[in-house]
Protein backbone atom coordinates (compact mmCIF):
# COMPACT_ATOMS: atom_id res chain seq x y z
CA UNK A 1 0.00 0.00 0.00
CA UNK A 2 1.50 3.86 -0.78
CA UNK A 3 0.26 6.73 0.40
CA UNK A 4 0.48 10.17 -0.72
CA UNK A 5 -1.78 12.31 2.09
CA UNK A 6 -3.30 9.16 4.68
CA UNK A 7 -5.02 11.23 7.31
CA UNK A 8 -5.50 9.17 10.86
CA UNK A 9 -7.44 11.83 12.05
CA UNK A 10 -10.61 11.26 10.26
CA UNK A 11 -13.01 8.40 11.47
CA UNK A 12 -14.83 7.00 8.09
CA UNK A 13 -18.47 5.52 8.56
CA UNK A 14 -18.72 4.80 4.70
CA UNK A 15 -17.66 3.43 2.00
CA UNK A 16 -18.31 4.09 -1.80
CA UNK A 17 -17.12 1.40 -3.92
CA UNK A 18 -16.42 1.62 -7.97
CA UNK A 19 -18.30 -2.18 -9.93
CA UNK A 20 -16.34 -2.84 -12.94
CA UNK A 21 -12.66 -3.24 -12.23
CA UNK A 22 -13.08 -2.57 -8.45
CA UNK A 23 -15.67 -5.23 -6.90
CA UNK A 24 -16.33 -7.61 -10.30
CA UNK A 25 -13.91 -8.30 -13.28
CA UNK A 26 -15.63 -7.66 -15.84
CA UNK A 27 -13.62 -7.07 -18.63
CA UNK A 28 -14.02 -10.42 -20.57
CA UNK A 29 -17.70 -9.75 -20.72
CA UNK A 30 -17.62 -6.04 -21.82
CA UNK A 31 -14.59 -7.19 -24.14
CA UNK A 32 -16.88 -10.02 -25.66
CA UNK A 33 -19.95 -7.77 -25.76
CA UNK A 34 -18.24 -4.79 -27.62
CA UNK A 35 -16.32 -6.93 -29.97
CA UNK A 36 -19.52 -8.93 -30.96
CA UNK A 37 -21.13 -5.12 -31.93
CA UNK A 38 -18.58 -4.16 -33.78
CA UNK A 39 -18.02 -7.40 -36.57
CA UNK A 40 -21.68 -6.98 -36.56
CA UNK A 41 -20.95 -3.74 -38.44
CA UNK A 42 -18.20 -4.90 -40.31
CA UNK A 43 -15.34 -3.23 -37.35
CA UNK A 44 -12.54 -5.29 -36.43
CA UNK A 45 -12.40 -6.41 -33.05
CA UNK A 46 -9.65 -5.60 -30.40
CA UNK A 47 -7.44 -7.94 -27.75
CA UNK A 48 -9.19 -7.45 -24.19
CA UNK A 49 -6.90 -5.81 -22.72
CA UNK A 50 -6.94 -2.68 -24.76
CA UNK A 51 -10.59 -2.29 -22.95
CA UNK A 52 -9.01 -1.70 -19.84
CA UNK A 53 -8.80 2.15 -21.18
CA UNK A 54 -12.09 2.37 -23.24
CA UNK A 55 -14.88 1.44 -20.67
CA UNK A 56 -15.45 3.57 -17.22
CA UNK A 57 -17.02 6.60 -19.04
CA UNK A 58 -20.56 5.46 -20.23
CA UNK A 59 -21.47 3.51 -22.95
CA UNK A 60 -21.61 6.31 -25.28
CA UNK A 61 -17.87 7.04 -24.77
CA UNK A 62 -16.96 2.85 -24.85
CA UNK A 63 -18.39 2.73 -28.00
CA UNK A 64 -16.81 6.04 -29.56
CA UNK A 65 -13.48 4.64 -28.00
CA UNK A 66 -14.02 0.76 -29.66
CA UNK A 67 -14.63 2.14 -33.02
CA UNK A 68 -11.65 2.86 -35.33
CA UNK A 69 -10.66 6.82 -35.17
CA UNK A 70 -11.72 7.32 -38.90
CA UNK A 71 -15.20 5.71 -38.52
CA UNK A 72 -16.49 7.78 -35.00
CA UNK A 73 -19.58 9.14 -36.73
CA UNK A 74 -22.34 10.13 -34.36
CA UNK A 75 -23.98 7.39 -36.30
CA UNK A 76 -21.65 5.08 -35.85
CA UNK A 77 -21.15 5.26 -31.91
CA UNK A 78 -24.73 5.05 -31.87
CA UNK A 79 -25.17 1.77 -33.32
CA UNK A 80 -22.32 0.11 -31.71
CA UNK A 81 -23.69 1.43 -28.28
CA UNK A 82 -27.03 -0.23 -29.16
CA UNK A 83 -25.25 -3.28 -29.92
CA UNK A 84 -22.37 -3.30 -26.78
CA UNK A 85 -26.17 -3.14 -24.86
CA UNK A 86 -28.20 -5.95 -26.89
CA UNK A 87 -24.77 -8.28 -26.60
CA UNK A 88 -24.05 -7.40 -22.83
CA UNK A 89 -27.72 -8.64 -22.15
CA UNK A 90 -26.88 -11.61 -23.34
CA UNK A 91 -23.39 -12.64 -21.52
CA UNK A 92 -23.24 -9.91 -18.84
CA UNK A 93 -22.50 -13.00 -16.22
CA UNK A 94 -20.69 -15.28 -18.75
CA UNK A 95 -17.25 -14.56 -17.12
CA UNK A 96 -17.75 -12.14 -14.41
CA UNK A 97 -16.63 -12.96 -11.42
CA UNK A 98 -15.44 -10.73 -7.94
CA UNK A 99 -11.90 -10.29 -7.58
CA UNK A 100 -10.08 -12.03 -5.04
CA UNK A 101 -10.43 -11.02 -1.35
CA UNK A 102 -13.60 -9.04 -2.31
CA UNK A 103 -15.53 -11.48 -0.32
CA UNK A 104 -13.60 -11.50 2.92
CA UNK A 105 -12.95 -7.24 2.65
CA UNK A 106 -16.74 -7.32 2.60
CA UNK A 107 -16.94 -9.46 5.20
CA UNK A 108 -14.81 -7.42 7.55
CA UNK A 109 -16.60 -3.69 6.26
CA UNK A 110 -19.90 -5.15 7.61
CA UNK A 111 -18.23 -6.80 10.86
CA UNK A 112 -16.89 -3.03 11.56
CA UNK A 113 -20.29 -1.80 11.06
CA UNK A 114 -19.42 0.49 7.99
CA UNK A 115 -22.19 1.67 5.37
CA UNK A 116 -21.31 0.84 1.86
CA UNK A 117 -22.61 1.72 -1.60
CA UNK A 118 -21.71 1.25 -4.96
CA UNK A 119 -21.52 3.99 -7.56
CA UNK A 120 -20.99 2.89 -11.67
CA UNK A 121 -21.30 4.42 -14.63
CA UNK A 122 -22.86 1.45 -15.57
CA UNK A 123 -26.61 1.55 -16.83
CA UNK A 124 -28.80 1.14 -13.57
CA UNK A 125 -30.53 -2.41 -14.83
CA UNK A 126 -26.91 -4.13 -14.98
CA UNK A 127 -25.63 -2.57 -12.21
CA UNK A 128 -28.54 -3.65 -10.07
CA UNK A 129 -28.63 -7.19 -12.14
CA UNK A 130 -24.64 -7.40 -11.22
CA UNK A 131 -25.04 -6.24 -7.23
CA UNK A 132 -27.53 -8.98 -6.69
CA UNK A 133 -26.09 -12.10 -8.78
CA UNK A 134 -22.86 -11.75 -7.39
CA UNK A 135 -22.52 -9.18 -4.49
CA UNK A 136 -26.23 -10.59 -2.64
CA UNK A 137 -24.98 -12.19 0.15
CA UNK A 138 -24.09 -8.27 1.31
CA UNK A 139 -26.06 -5.77 2.36
CA UNK A 140 -25.70 -2.52 0.29
CA UNK A 141 -26.91 0.80 2.16
CA UNK A 142 -27.21 2.40 -2.16
CA UNK A 143 -26.68 1.26 -5.26
CA UNK A 144 -26.36 3.45 -8.32
CA UNK A 145 -25.71 3.26 -11.63
CA UNK A 146 -26.26 5.73 -14.83
CA UNK A 147 -29.65 7.14 -15.08
CA UNK A 148 -31.73 10.22 -16.45
CA UNK A 149 -31.83 11.94 -13.41
CA UNK A 150 -27.41 11.32 -12.09
CA UNK A 151 -25.00 12.52 -14.82
CA UNK A 152 -21.82 10.32 -15.26
CA UNK A 153 -18.88 10.41 -13.45
CA UNK A 154 -16.53 12.36 -12.80
CA UNK A 155 -19.04 14.44 -11.99
CA UNK A 156 -19.74 14.15 -7.76
CA UNK A 157 -23.72 14.51 -8.15
CA UNK A 158 -23.67 10.78 -7.48
CA UNK A 159 -21.26 10.31 -5.01
CA UNK A 160 -22.89 13.84 -3.01
CA UNK A 161 -26.13 11.81 -3.46
CA UNK A 162 -25.23 8.83 -1.87
CA UNK A 163 -23.84 10.87 1.23
CA UNK A 164 -27.28 12.53 1.46
CA UNK A 165 -28.97 9.20 1.35
CA UNK A 166 -27.02 7.70 4.05
CA UNK A 167 -26.84 11.23 5.87
CA UNK A 168 -22.98 10.90 6.48
CA UNK A 169 -20.95 13.99 5.57
CA UNK A 170 -18.47 13.60 2.40
CA UNK A 171 -15.54 13.87 3.60
CA UNK A 172 -16.03 10.72 6.15
CA UNK A 173 -16.17 8.68 2.79
CA UNK A 174 -13.74 6.65 1.50
CA UNK A 175 -14.30 6.04 -2.38
CA UNK A 176 -12.80 3.21 -3.91
CA UNK A 177 -12.29 2.95 -7.64
CA UNK A 178 -9.66 2.06 -9.79
CA UNK A 179 -9.45 4.75 -13.04
CA UNK A 180 -8.72 8.42 -12.56
CA UNK A 181 -12.70 8.31 -13.19
CA UNK A 182 -13.03 7.48 -10.05
CA UNK A 183 -10.48 9.60 -8.05
CA UNK A 184 -11.56 12.54 -9.80
CA UNK A 185 -15.25 12.19 -8.53
CA UNK A 186 -13.57 11.10 -4.89
CA UNK A 187 -11.90 14.44 -4.76
CA UNK A 188 -14.57 16.67 -6.18
CA UNK A 189 -16.81 15.08 -3.66
CA UNK A 190 -14.55 15.74 -0.84
CA UNK A 191 -13.70 11.85 -0.01
CA UNK A 192 -11.09 10.32 0.42
CA UNK A 193 -10.12 8.45 -2.62
CA UNK A 194 -8.56 4.91 -2.71
CA UNK A 195 -7.19 3.95 -5.80
CA UNK A 196 -7.22 0.02 -6.44
CA UNK A 197 -4.31 -1.38 -8.21
CA UNK A 198 -6.10 -4.77 -9.12
CA UNK A 199 -8.41 -2.94 -11.09
CA UNK A 200 -8.16 -1.56 -15.05
CA UNK A 201 -5.66 0.57 -15.08
CA UNK A 202 -2.36 1.90 -13.53
CA UNK A 203 -0.93 3.25 -10.50
CA UNK A 204 1.07 6.15 -12.27
CA UNK A 205 -2.45 6.74 -13.72
CA UNK A 206 -4.34 6.66 -10.00
CA UNK A 207 -1.73 8.91 -8.48
CA UNK A 208 -1.81 11.55 -10.98
CA UNK A 209 -5.55 11.91 -10.88
CA UNK A 210 -5.97 12.54 -7.24
CA UNK A 211 -5.33 8.83 -5.12
CA UNK A 212 -4.71 9.62 -1.67
CA UNK A 213 -3.83 5.95 -1.19
CA UNK A 214 -3.13 3.10 -3.38
CA UNK A 215 -3.83 -0.49 -2.42
CA UNK A 216 -2.47 -3.60 -4.07
CA UNK A 217 -5.05 -5.99 -2.36
CA UNK A 218 -8.86 -5.41 -1.58
CA UNK A 219 -8.27 -6.79 2.05
CA UNK A 220 -5.72 -3.21 2.38
CA UNK A 221 -8.64 -1.30 2.57
CA UNK A 222 -9.07 -2.49 6.15
CA UNK A 223 -6.30 -0.51 7.14
CA UNK A 224 -7.67 2.54 6.24
CA UNK A 225 -11.24 2.13 7.84
CA UNK A 226 -10.24 0.32 10.77
CA UNK A 227 -11.12 2.32 13.86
Amino acid sequence: MSSTQRSTAIEFQAVIFDLDGTLLDTLADLADSANAALERLGFSPHPIDSYRYFVGEGRDVFAERALPPANRSQENVASVATGITEEYRRRWADKTVPYPQIPSMLDKLQELELQMAVLSNKPQDFVELAVDRFLGRWSFDAVLGHNTEIPLKPDPAGALHIARLLAIEPARFVYVGDTNVDMFTANSAGMFAVGAMWGFRSAHELQRSGARVIIDRPTDLLDIVRR
